[in-house]
């Protein structure tokens, strides 16, 4: 074990010195935080356990299931449409329909740049995506929590600009359903279910969903089966338990059209498209353990396997035949974290927190040239072994109650190999040695009410599928790094007003993306970049009967130094990052049996390629709107409109295989009308 590991590990002595004591628990949330929250969420907070993130990190956004669990979305990332400063990339292709980003990072795919956790477990595939994020339905959500920026230092790979995680529903006792038909034929339903007695937690959950789509061969289906159960003894010292869920998506895909298809009849897909689609398997299961050691001390620790087999055909455009996509990977890992939180007398607050995971990936590859899902010629077969491993350290000190001071201090280590079986080579990982990653932060309250906070930290990014391989180079490359800083200000100046202001700057040297579509699955370098932004928020609650949210961010993306092989986007924006994102809504309990609401999300058009030479796509602005009726105590009634007014929007990209190059096109859907029943008890 290498030096820096072992300062990590001697953490664990603290348990040597400590006496297993009674499990306290509601420890009340502290003030001076700078999380924002959107929605109802219920907080468990505890003397003992893993700190807070709320506590620890300071540009915390949470949506709470209020906001959630009524929402009829296809996918479950078109929840993140809510929260601030959050990007949607909507390709509308099927099982890969799209995804969040933010911090001016793309969903392109081409760098994934967001850590995505389930319960806390680490779910991105191996190119960072989040197609996990699928097999979480609404109604099984108690929260969903992003952390934006350089300073978490719990997790390593894939955190480059900070992370989601999806928190669904544990322990209690209650019986939830959801019934929706709508628009497209949509058919969907969800079952939740809670049981908790003498210390013994179930929780099931079971969905189902199919529709037609908006656009013609469109048509999805999709389930999602899971289960969780826990233990808590009376002593309230430890809990232990168990999560597994499955999950099942067949879907067509409607293919990209030209600009002039898709302004001529925006719901066709094309001849060349009709065989493309996926089946795509996914399965996870964890283990779960919390300790309280002491009254002071605690440990928890977290194991998991994640599988995903899913197998595609797609055609991009007319001028390219059809490729099967065959990807199967299986994550095995595990996460250990002891926390100390002794009385110091000199000191209003002291927490000391180290943490250490490890994971080990088993990929495989394959792609096929294809006529009608017929194959042709394999042109990929790879299996590549991904393994990390990192550890972290974080302390809380409070010298006084207002100051709030937050070092902290990451290593990673990767290591692992990559078979070409098309011509029998191995290749070994490149060593990026030690990737140190200092962190900072820190949180003053003058004043009840405003709490000034910074911070700054530093990221990584390593290559992705066999770019993190000396395939064709003989010495070892570095580790790209992230440095950035926030700081901003959270302001409560009355009990029904809240907001935060923020100003905020990524750099990153070496920077290299994905190619997309790329036989050999190799990435290439953009070079040095800078991305920097403006986030506002606001949250009121001008009535007892009113609620109004809304968030505005302003962001910009530059290749700084242009890589050698791509001279002529030095200075250039990066691709599909709009300057301008924004979102709001307002609800309005208008009787006790009726409830309405509006929200607006959008954004400003961006260039689709680095050159930045033809032109900008993307600008929308969508409506969606709601109605509520509380038909008995039981039972409630939704009808909820999609994009209001109609509007034409759409996913545009830049495919450069034809000559000449053209932009690919994907509209999204237009006005979609959904009636929901639900039941709760």
């Amino acid at each position: 074990m290498q030096k820096k590991y072992i300062v990590f590990a001697i953490l664990a002595l603290f348990a040597q010195a400590a006496k297993a004591e009674h499990f306290e628990v509601n420890e009340p949330v502290e003030d001076g935080d700078s999380t924002l929250v959107l929605g109802e969420v219920k907080v468990t907070a505890s003397k003992t356990g893993p700190l807070l993130t709320r506590s620890v990190l300071s540009s915390v956004d949470v949506l709470g299931a209020d906001k959630i669990e009524n929402q009829n979305v296809a996918n479950s990332w078109q929840l993140l449409g809510q929260m601030p400063g959050v990007q949607l990339t909507e390709f509308k292709q099927g099982a890969e329909s799209g995804k969040p980003s933010f911090r001016a990072f793309n969903g392109e795919g081409e760098i994934n740049a967001v850590k995505l956790l389930i319960d806390g477990i680490p779910s991105n595939t191996n190119d960072g995506n989040m197609r996990y994020m699928d097999m979480v339905f609404p109604l099984e959500l108690e929260a969903i929590e992003v952390v934006r920026g350089t300073n978490d230092p719990r997790y390593g790979l894939h955190n480059i600009a900070g992370n989601i995680n999806m928190i669904t529903k544990q322990g209690g006792d209650y019986v939830q359903a959801r019934a929706t038909y709508g628009s497209f034929n949509t058919m969907e339903g969800q079952f939740a279910a809670g049981i908790e007695k003498n210390g013994f937690s179930q929780n099931y959950f079971a969905a189902v969903q199919g529709y037609e789509g908006y656009r013609d061969h469109s048509d999805s289906d999709k389930y999602s089966l899971a289960g969780k159960w826990f233990f808590t003894p009376d002593s309230q010292k430890f809990k232990i338990g168990l999560i597994a869920r499955t999950y099942n998506h067949e879907a067509d895909e409607p293919g990209y059209l030209t600009k002039a298809q898709a302004h001529d009849d925006d719901e066709q897909s094309m001849a060349h498209n009709a065989t493309d689609g996926e089946d795509r398997d996914m399965d996870h299961l964890s283990g779960h353990l919390d300790w309280a050691i002491s009254d002071t001390l605690s440990f928890s620790a977290k194991t998991y396997l994640n599988k995903i087999d899913a197998t595609r055909w797609v055609t991009f455009s007319s001028f390219q035949g059809q490729q099967e996509r065959v990807t199967k990977e299986r994550h095995t890992g595990y996460l250990t974290t002891l926390t100390w939180r002794p009385e110091v007398s000199f000191l209003h607050r002291f927490a000391l927190e180290g943490g250490f995971d490890q994971e080990w990936q088993d990929n495989e590859s394959e792609r096929y040239s294809t006529n009608k899902r017929v194959r042709t010629a394999k042109t990929r077969d790879q299996q590549f072994d991904f393994d990390t491993k990192g550890a972290y350290v974080q302390a809380i000190i409070q010298p006084i109650e207002s100051l709030k001071l937050i070092p902290a201090y990451r290593v990673d280590r990767i290591d692992g190999d990559y078979t070409n079986y098309l011509n029998g080579r191995t290749y070994k990982i490149n060593d990026y040695g030690d990737i140190d990653q200092p962190k900072f932060s820190a949180v003053w309250t003058p004043i009840e009410g405003y709490s000034l906070y910074g911070n700054w930290g530093r990221t990584f990014q390593v290559g992705v599928g066999t770019a993190s391989y000396k395939v064709n180079q003989t010495s070892d490359l570095e580790a790209s790094i992230n440095e950035g800083w926030e700081a901003g200000l959270k302001f409560k100046p009355v009990n029904w007003l809240d907001g935060r202001v923020a100003v905020w700057e990524q750099r990153a040297k070496n920077e290299a993306r994905r190619k997309l579509g790329d036989a050999n699955n190799d990435s290439e370098n953009i070079g040095k970049t800078k991305r920097d932004g403006v986030d506002l928020q606001l949250n009121a609650r001008p009535t007892d009967n009113t609620n109004v949210w809304l968030s505005y961010s302003w962001q910009d993306s530059k290749i700084l130094k242009a890589d050698a092989a791509s001279l002529s986007t030095q200075g250039n924006e990066i691709d599909h990052v709009p300057h301008h994102l924004y979102s709001g809504g307002v609800d309005f309990q208008a009787t006790p049996q009726w409830r309405f609401g509006l929200s607006l999300r959008g954004q400003s058009a961006a260039y689709i390629e680095r050159d930045n030479t033809v032109g900008k796509f993307g600008k929308f602005t969508v409506y969606d709107a709601y109605a509520n009726y509380q038909w008995s105590d039981n039972i409630s009634l939704d009808l909820q409109v999609k994009n209001l007014t109609d509007r034409y929007y759409e996913y545009v990209w830049w495919n450069t295989t034809p000559n000449p190059d053209i932009s690919m096109h994907a509209p999204n859907d237009g006005r979609a009308v959904y009636l929901s029943v639900n039941f709760k008890m």
